[in-house]
């Protein structure tokens, strides 16, 4: 609830189905003054304020009598902290009662996979459980209860599919299949010109465009060139495969990849280059720019759960695959016996990841920076973590003594791809 209030600019006060609501223009002034009409509390802000919910409910009564209306009490007390939370709930629960919408309106609540330093793993996922619980009861057991209103709110939680699995939810696969959304922009390379990934990056640069073009015809123009067949079925890649190659399946990465290449061009003088040709990819102003994008999302990824200090530790586990970007199960219980050895002599705490040999190969495929490798009815398929997850199965296991691949687009970044010399 406190959410939605300080996710409504003062602006937007004076529009739409707020504008006639007397009762959530005071709840939000009592907001704006609680929090010195900060722009935007973070998540400590907003614990504070729960925290401090005696001086948060004085400041909703008083505004709540400046427009008339009469509240049930108009004292409160620092020992009776389920009391005064129930006042604020209760006044907040009114005045989304009172609001008449046309129109469902949905509110994203996003950042969540960010963890303040500040506050410690366990902690924080306990905060995140008890918000995922709360959308849960808004959703199912508050919204549906608002009558006479032509529209409907709804609560969205954005969250990591990995996030999500650790939470412990009950009934965790029908919440997923029933209750979300399960962004999905896979696609394989047979079907790739109708996918929506290629749709959507095609789109991108035909928007530019002063004439309206066919799916395929601003991507073709700047991308005009095809590779050598990384299958014996193909005679040729089309360009979009080496992007789908280095990319996790995602549209961010694609206009990361078109930004970098932008970016380059302009810092070699080349301002006046139309198109883009494959070398482009393989140069290593390119590499070096994605690749540190790339780990600087695992960074991001990983930030959730531990610190700076082992994110660091984690990276020296590659200096020990003697450079190499493909490896079979025997080649990476030496590494890790290796990697494992470093930490015992450098380090005091061994963070969970870490325990076991099976342990940190799952670690690695969780986190997408390796793949497993099988060989089916004569066919070699690459099976990563983010194309095996599907809503039935949030968590996929990597399958054990088989052969593994680095993900192409980290080689550089993680100084893989050839093999050291003594």
């Amino acid at each position: 609830m406190l959410l939605l209030a300080k996710s409504v600019e003062s602006d937007e006060l004076d529009h739409g189905p707020f504008a006639k609501n007397k009762r959530i223009n005071a709840l939000m002034k009592a907001i704006d003054e609680y929090y010195a009409n900060a722009f935007a509390p973070e998540i400590i802000y907003a614990l504070d304020l729960v925290e401090n919910s005696k001086t948060a409910a004085e400041l909703i009564t008083k505004y709540l009598k400046l427009i008339g209306e009469k509240t049930v009490s108009t004292s409160f007390h620092e020992s009776k902290f389920q009391v005064n939370l129930l006042y604020i709930q209760n006044q907040f629960e009114k005045a989304l009662y009172d609001i008449k919408i046309k129109k469902n309106h949905v509110l994203f609540i996003d950042g969540i996979d960010i963890r303040p330093g500040v506050i410690p793993y366990k902690d924080y996922l306990e905060c995140v459980k008890g918000l995922a619980n709360a959308v849960w009861s808004l959703n199912n057991d508050f919204f549906p209860k608002i009558r006479d209103s032509k529209g409907r709110f709804r609560t969205v939680l954005l969250l990591r599919p990995d996030i999500f699995n650790t939470l412990g939810l009950q009934n965790q696969t029908n919440k997923v299949r029933d209750n979300s959304v399960f962004l999905d922009w896979r696609t394989t390379y047979p079907e790739y010109s109708n996918s929506s990934i290629f749709e959507l990056s095609d789109k991108l640069l035909a928007a530019q465009q002063n004439t309206e073009l066919k799916l395929g015809e601003a991507w073709n123009y700047y991308f005009p060139w095809q590779s050598r067949p990384t299958s014996p079925e193909r005679f040729f890649d089309p360009s979009f495969f080496k992007f789908l190659r280095l990319s996790y399946s995602r549209p961010r990465d694609i206009v990361t990849m078109i930004q970098i290449l932008q970016e380059t061009t302009i810092e070699n003088h080349k301002k006046s280059q139309k198109t883009f040709d494959e070398k482009a990819l393989d140069s290593n102003d390119f590499r070096n720019k994605y690749s540190e994008y790339l780990m600087g999302g695992i960074k991001d990824q990983l930030s959730f759960y531990y610190s700076s200090k082992d994110y660091e530790m984690f990276l020296k586990f590659f200096n020990y695959l003697n450079g190499k970007g493909a490896f079979d199960y025997k080649e990476y219980i030496s590494a890790y016996n290796l990697f494992t050895d470093y930490i015992l002599h450098n380090h005091t705490d061994i963070p969970e990841f870490v325990e076991t040999p099976d342990t940190f190969l799952q670690f690695l495929y969780d986190t997408n920076i390796i793949c497993y490798i099988e060989i089916l009815e004569g066919k070699t398929l690459f099976r990563w973590c983010y194309r095996e997850r599907s809503p039935s199965n949030i968590s996929p296991k990597v399958k054990l003594n088989v052969h593994y691949n680095v993900h192409y687009g980290l080689m550089k970044a993680l100084n893989l791809g050839f093999k050291k010399t003594e």
